[in-house]
């Protein structure tokens, strides 16, 4: 059974962590420099995407947060994820991936473009239904 409680579903994903890329940014290291560093940790992006948002970027953080999710994406295919089954919000090193995508969502309903909002959220409740939650995304 997975964690989710679906006999024939497949397994959660539990992602690498980035250890590295995470001390560097508990430290206070600039999310930028983390993601020059590490740019393949969704969790650095996921970092610049949320500091554009707080300061009224929204197209730059549209786009830190759509790379951060491509790059979590990558990450996800090459652990076996197949494009749907739980990507657990309680494992760590899953939440910078899920963090894009909530960022993407926030940038993309505030720029109007519904679909991919909608989609964003889709993502989020098929990968686990707390995560939007979690995130204060809607």
């Amino acid at each position: 059974m997975t964690s989710f409680g679906d006999l024939l579903g497949p397994q959660p994903v539990l992602l690498p962590a980035f250890e590295d890329a995470e001390q560097q940014l508990h430290d206070g290291v600039d999310p930028a420099q983390v993601a020059a560093d590490h740019p393949t940790a969704s969790i650095a992006w996921a970092r610049l995407a949320e500091r554009a948002l707080s300061e009224g970027q929204t197209i730059q953080a549209y786009a830190f947060a759509r790379t951060g999710y491509h790059r979590g994406l990558d990450l996800l295919r090459r652990n076996g994820w197949k494009g749907f089954g739980p990507v657990p919000w309680s494992h760590e090193p899953n939440r910078g991936f899920l963090a894009c995508v909530a960022a993407l969502a926030t940038a993309a309903k505030t720029i109007g473009e519904t679909d991919e909002h909608a989609r964003c959220l889709d993502l989020l409740e098929d990968c686990d239904p707390r995560a939007a939650a979690e995130l204060g995304v809607e």
